[in-house]
């Protein structure tokens, strides 16, 4: 968990009044023995309204993010303010380039975020979308992984990926993601559409349904005796071919 002070607010009304304000969280930490009325009851309510995860802990984790007085109550701030999807899309438009959108589905190791977010800008990405559950939000670690990328790279975060999908779709986008049981080579198809390119989390890969609203699954040709790569690796050949099939077009 990252400690970085200035991403965590503590106290009830501190953390309420954040919360009024629509500032982006990333998770509430509750202690255990607080009472679920008054201002506790209001975070908890504002919490479910904005959906975001709450997480009931030992006072002593308490103690250990925050020396000062926490009331039982600690948040986790976004270490940048968040996108939405159309804001991306319009930004997209905006360059006069195609769109090309990184769906991450389930990245949970802030290192790998954080690289792939410096690989995103240095390939001409226009916005990342991250789930908002079983996934790494915008910690600090984040940010200083992504060297300074994550200030220009507009990140959303969704509730349902397959939503989101969809309404990359509605846009006029391809969704290709990346699956080594897929049938295509990644270097035999064309890349040169306005695309939304997916990315599943360490280990897992895509989820099911994910999966299915991809309408162009690709595999990465692999020889040696290791069946899959990291995220930020993968991540950073698929962008790369895109870049190369976009340059190479007349």
């Amino acid at each position: 968990m990252d400690k970085s002070p200035d991403e965590l607010i503590y106290g009830r009304q501190s953390v309420l009044e954040a919360l009024r304000a629509s500032r982006p969280l990333r998770k509430i930490l509750v202690s255990h023995g607080s009472r679920p009325s008054g201002a506790v009851r209001a975070i908890l309510d504002h919490a479910r309204q904005q959906d975001i995860a709450v997480q009931f802990v030992d006072q002593r984790r308490l103690d250990e993010l925050v020396r000062g007085r926490h009331q039982g109550v600690v948040a986790m701030a976004s270490a940048k303010t968040l996108a939405s999807i159309e804001q991306i899309l319009d930004a997209a438009r905006a360059t006069g380039r195609l769109p090309l959108v990184l769906v991450l589905d389930g990245i949970e190791d802030p290192a790998n975020l954080g690289a792939i977010l410096r690989t995103a800008d240095a390939a001409g990405v226009h916005g990342v979308v991250i789930p908002k559950h079983r996934a790494v939000g915008l910690t600090g670690t984040v940010a200083r992984t992504s060297a300074g990328a994550i200030e220009h790279v507009p990140v959303a975060q969704v509730t349902n990926l397959v939503r989101a999908l969809e309404d990359l779709k509605e846009a006029g986008l391809w969704v290709v993601g990346a699956d080594p049981k897929a049938t295509q080579n990644l270097y035999e198809v064309d890349l040169t559409k306005a695309l939304a390119v997916v990315i599943g989390g360490e280990g897992k890969g895509l989820g099911r349904l994910v999966l299915e609203h991809c309408d162009l699954p690709v595999r990465l040709p692999m020889q040696g005796k290791i069946s899959s790569l990291n995220a930020a690796v993968a991540t950073g050949i698929v962008l790369f071919e895109i870049l190369r099939q976009r340059e190479a077009r007349p």
